[in-house]
């Protein structure tokens, strides 16, 4: 297969959605039709049952939640798909959004019997402001829940989408008869049996025959018809080019956790969704079929395999192929690497391999030498766009608990901040180490993780910070700004990067705090561009 064939055959997408609207059920399913597992595991935390694959951390497995990312790759009917399983709880947002830089397209998941949810608008903003296309899959249908065409106004109203059903529900919960798909136009019979496949989809050409009654009775026979003549006077005609733009969301209905209606998505996927797109880099348009390799790092792993304490640096390919042994260059270092053992992923399982395609996402063993946002290439300098870190919410003092454990703590809390889950700050005035998140389910991660993973006990207090903004002037040595720094000393850190911020205690002092030092800029994320070179 030539190069070009190998990219247009890539599927790279990301599955977002609030807690709880089975976002990782679905990944399993998924896998399932790949063939990659045998049999799905059950995501609530039960001791009996398989734990869900893409969540491979012990925590996950013990509440049920996905708390990182986890990358899965599967063949799927000659398609090469990479899924990307990001978490759906808010104080995992960051991971998400990071998530979002390295997908080509989403499939947003949304519960019928809860409709669309504040995180699920907040991840489809993103995806909105970036142009992402997305698909739209209703789950649970197999539960009571909310008439379909009132879910299809709530989407288009909250999220701000124009959508176009592709399958549509024939009843729901107790009734659910089936799905009608309006793409290939056939019938797929709901059996309550979650098997893998489900063989009762029959052809129907013409929704007036009476096949349609014979299959479903003549009551919800004539209710579909009354549907979908509805459907097709209301909604837009599906258009690809329209769906490439972000434009326009085709929407599937299904059960995912009864394998329903998974095979009309995963097949109208490989059929509509784009293969790896160009991405752009601040020099320039990068396209998937240059010759010369190039890809960013959108996520660093400590500890894939706590017995090894590996660290893995996520590299999603934008273009040329990645070849096992060949020396890259590392654009912030300005230094060549060579990477002899390249991970492809099936959640923790890991395969090395010799070359991967753009829209592949490849794991480097990393000893220290990336950080989110670094840049790989084949020799030029680029440097892709739009990776920040957040200002956080929440900030806590972190205390050794053990001392004879000092060096173990100082390791993971590093390895960790790498990671992006959070983020250190070293107080100027005392060294004091200041931990702030995005949500506050974080520090139970990394205080789980920091005893689990390095063998080290940490305890937290607590510390009143409003926000953390990162300062940038024109003139460091200006009279204003070594007042600021008297003045506010005790407020004042560094970050892990070195870059002066300061911690407001209230919106109030910041707001003074601004008035007072005109000439000092505030930022609320790390990435900007600096008034001044240092």
């Amino acid at each position: 297969m030539n190069f070009k064939q190998e990219i247009a055959r890539r599927r790279t997408f990301g599955i977002v959605s609030h807690p709880d609207a089975g976002k990782t059920t679905l990944t399993e399913k998924l896998l399932l039709y790949g063939g990659a597992i045998q049999e799905a595991g059950a995501v609530k935390s039960n001791k009996i049952k398989k734990g869900a694959a893409s969540d491979f951390m012990e925590i996950e497995r013990q509440r049920g939640i996905s708390v990182a990312t986890s990358v899965l790759a599967f063949e799927y009917e000659g398609t090469k798909i990479n899924i990307l399983d990001t978490p759906g709880h808010k104080d995992f947002a960051e991971d998400t959004f990071r998530t979002l830089t390295a997908v080509d397209s989403v499939i947003v998941v949304i519960d019928v019997a809860k409709g669309v949810e504040e995180q699920t608008e907040k991840l489809v903003e993103v995806c909105r402001m970036r142009n992402i296309p997305m698909i739209v899959f209703i789950n649970k249908m197999d539960r009571e829940g909310k008439d379909a065409f009132d879910l299809l106004d709530e989407i288009e109203q909250k999220l701000n989408l124009k959508v176009t059903p592709l399958s549509f529900p024939i009843g729901m919960g107790y009734d659910l008869k089936g799905i009608y798909n309006l793409h290939k136009k056939n019938v797929h019979l709901f059996t309550g049996n979650s098997s893998k496949d489900i063989h009762s989809t029959t052809e129907i050409d013409d929704l007036n025959s009476a096949a349609l009654d014979e299959l479903l009775g003549s009551k919800a026979a004539g209710t579909l018809r009354e549907e979908l003549e509805l459907v097709t006077g209301i909604y837009p005609e599906f258009n690809r080019q329209q769906y490439l733009a972000g434009e326009l969301q085709p929407v599937f209905f299904g059960s995912a956790l009864h394998n329903f209606g998974v095979k009309e998505l995963l097949d109208g996927f490989v059929e509509i969704a784009p293969a790896p797109r160009p991405k752009k880099a601040e020099e320039r348009l990068v396209a998937p079929d240059e010759k010369d390799f190039s890809g960013f790092v959108f996520k660093i792993h400590a500890n894939m395999d706590p017995k090894h304490r590996d660290r893995l640096a996520f590299v999603k390919i934008v273009s040329g192929k990645f070849e096992r042994n060949t020396a890259y260059k590392h654009v912030r270092l300005d230094k060549n690497l060579k990477f002899s053992s390249p991970n492809a992923f099936f959640a923790e399982k890991k395969k090395i391999v010799d070359e991967s395609f753009p829209g592949d996402i490849v794991g480097l063993h990393d000893t220290g030498n990336f950080k989110i946002g670094d840049t790989l290439t084949s020799g030029e300098s680029l440097h892709y766009k739009g990776i920040p870190s957040f200002s956080p919410e929440h900030f806590r003092y972190i205390n050794n608990a053990d001392p004879m454990k000092s060096k173990q703590l100082a390791k993971g809390i590093d390895q960790l901040m790498d990671e992006g889950v959070a983020q250190l700050f070293t107080l100027e005035l005392n060294g004091r180490k200041v931990i702030g998140t995005v949500g506050a389910l974080q520090f139970e991660v990394i205080q789980y993780r920091l005893e689990h993973e390095y063998g080290a006990t940490c305890s937290y207090e607590n510390l009143n910070v409003h926000k953390a903004c990162w300062i940038d002037t024109h003139d460091w040595e200006s009279e204003e700004f070594t007042d600021f720094k008297r003045v506010k000393s005790k407020f004042l850190a560094k970050d892990k990067r070195g870059q002066l911020v300061f911690l407001a205690d209230s919106a109030f002092s910041l707001q003074m705090t601004q008035q007072k030092y005109p000439s000092i800029t505030f930022h609320f994320v790390s990435e900007f561009e600096p008034l001044v070179q240092e």
